[in-house]
């Protein structure tokens, strides 16, 4: 996945704006105007890579002379004391700039490497882990970003990039084979023709939406004997159809690789993106010298 800039621009944005990095007080008084540092990111804890680009973006903005330089690539695995990057140009930006670009870089840290850890827990069965819109607000593409770094895959990036009919469109529409024809006429009378994934709650549901040949089934929240039998479901009703069948609900490390030997091809976990921590990383001046 590449790296969303215009979303870094505009995150990174709102970001020094927040900060109120044009009047950084602090630095203005105590650092002198024209000392030349260079400055190193270092990681604190293991952890997975992801988002460096975002850290250049800060500085871009702050102050385009600053040298930015990735000492590891995205997707690294990195142990404490590592260095990611290494930073060059003017004390006062380098310090105005920290603590926006830990931040950012924590955070998309901190998903990458969660994310390696659930990918990692199912890798030998072929099972992709997904994320969901669980993203925090502005930010949805630098999360899904960090979350492919980690080896995750990307479920829709927002409303209009595929149908998912939920719980309550399908209490809207009446049920679910309702839901599915009144999209389908839709997207005919628009001439658009899009992915539809349909989340089911029960064994029963499934089986009324593998009926109606949707491509994509969610089993939300469903125990594994259940999964179990909308597998076999799909066997005897769907075989051929290439009906894929997603786990969401509660997918937590303890129920992940049950869940996944029970035969989906797919897992979603809003926690990627929701409830990540972040990396523990620190920024500190390496060296100076007055220009």
């Amino acid at each position: 996945m590449d790296f969303p800039a215009l979303a870094a621009r505009n995150a990174v944005t709102l970001a020094l704006a927040e900060d109120g990095s044009h009047d950084d007080v602090t630095t203005r008084w105590s650092v002198p105007a024209g000392l030349q540092s260079q400055a190193e990111i270092t990681a604190k804890q293991p952890g997975v890579i992801g988002g460096l680009p975002v850290v250049s973006e800060v500085f871009r903005q702050l102050d385009p002379e600053v040298v930015v330089d990735a000492l590891v690539t995205e997707g690294t695995l990195v142990q404490p004391g590592q260095a990611l990057l290494r930073l060059t140009g003017n004390a006062r930006s380098l310090i105005t700039g920290e603590r926006t670009a830990l931040n950012f870089l924590q955070r998309l840290c901190g998903i990458a490497t969660l994310t390696k850890q659930y990918v990692d827990m199912v890798s030998d069965l072929g099972v992709k882990v997904l994320d969901t819109r669980k993203t925090a607000p502005g930010l949805r593409a630098l999360d899904k970003y960090a979350v492919a770094a980690g080896g995750g895959s990307s479920h829709r990036l927002d409303l209009s990039a595929m149908v998912l009919l939920k719980e309550n469109h399908i209490a809207a529409s009446g049920g679910i084979t309702p839901a599915i024809e009144a999209v389908r006429a839709g997207m005919a009378a628009e001439g658009r023709d899009l992915l539809i994934d349909v989340e089911v709650e029960t064994v029963a549901e499934a089986v009324e939406a593998l009926h109606a040949r949707v491509p994509w089934i969610m089993l939300d929240d469903m125990t594994v004997a259940d999964i179990r039998q909308v597998v076999h479901a799909r066997e005897e009703i769907a075989a051929g159809h290439g009906v894929v069948l997603e786990a969401s609900g509660g997918i937590t490390p303890e129920r992940l690789r049950p869940i996944a030997e029970a035969g989906v091809d797919m897992v979603s976990v809003g926690a990627l993106t929701h409830s990540a921590p972040g990396l523990d990383l620190s920024m500190l001046l390496t060296g100076t010298a007055r220009a």
